[in-house]
């Protein structure tokens, strides 16, 4: 599917839509299914939330940079969480483990922070493959140019800037993250790649 056709996908979805919370773990009972494409890889991922404590899920990767396919089975818990009248602020610790082999695994954690109008994220996540090791880091930053009511298309102007052990240099670049009830979508460029995610929660 087409980088436009996802587009026009996303925005008839947000007319119909409630509510999307931008987080690794549900309402307890809920599910999420994701999409993620950058430079390096492709993936689908769906996890159930038992509780709003943690999720479980199943992940098929296709690895472009190690020409590798797997599934992979992962968890999300939730460490802590801060809620203030005009803030919030979560700490998450996050693994997965390969089905096509035992030596192919990650962990990692990761945190946000957010209020109304700012938002920032940071993670680092540790990974195994069968042929090498490496890790991988990210910041964001974001603001939100306007301020939606509850049942409104929210919109955020981000930047990334992300660092693994293989290539060993940072990269910034901006996106453009937008969300209305429960649909998510992520957008941006670098070196001529997208980067895409798109989210749905049900």
């Amino acid at each position: 599917m087409g980088i436009y056709n996802k587009l026009i996908i996303f925005f008839v979805s947000v007319l119909i839509s409630e509510i999307t919370i931008s987080r690794p773990i549900s309402w307890s009972g809920g599910s999420t299914f994701m999409y993620k494409s950058n430079s390096m890889i492709s993936s689908y991922y769906y996890h159930f939330s038992p509780s709003y404590k943690y999720s479980l899920g199943v992940e098929y990767i296709n690895d472009r940079y190690f020409n590798n396919q797997y599934v992979s089975l992962k968890s999300t818990y939730l460490l802590g969480r801060s809620n203030t009248k005009f803030s919030q602020g979560n700490l998450y610790f996050t693994g997965g483990l390969s089905t096509k082999s035992s030596k192919e695994y990650y962990y990692g954690i990761h945190g946000d922070w957010e209020t109304r109008r700012w938002f920032t994220s940071f993670s680092q996540l540790d990974k195994n493959t069968s042929t090498h090791d490496y890790t991988e880091r990210e910041i964001q930053l974001g603001f939100a140019p306007y301020l939606g009511e509850y049942d409104e298309l929210h919109s955020w102007i981000m930047l990334k800037t992300k660092k693994d052990t293989i290539n060993d240099n940072w990269q910034t670049y901006p996106f453009l993250k937008f969300f209305k009830g429960d649909y998510l979508m992520e957008i941006g460029t670098k070196d001529s790649h997208w980067d895409f995610h798109y989210m749905i929660r049900f």
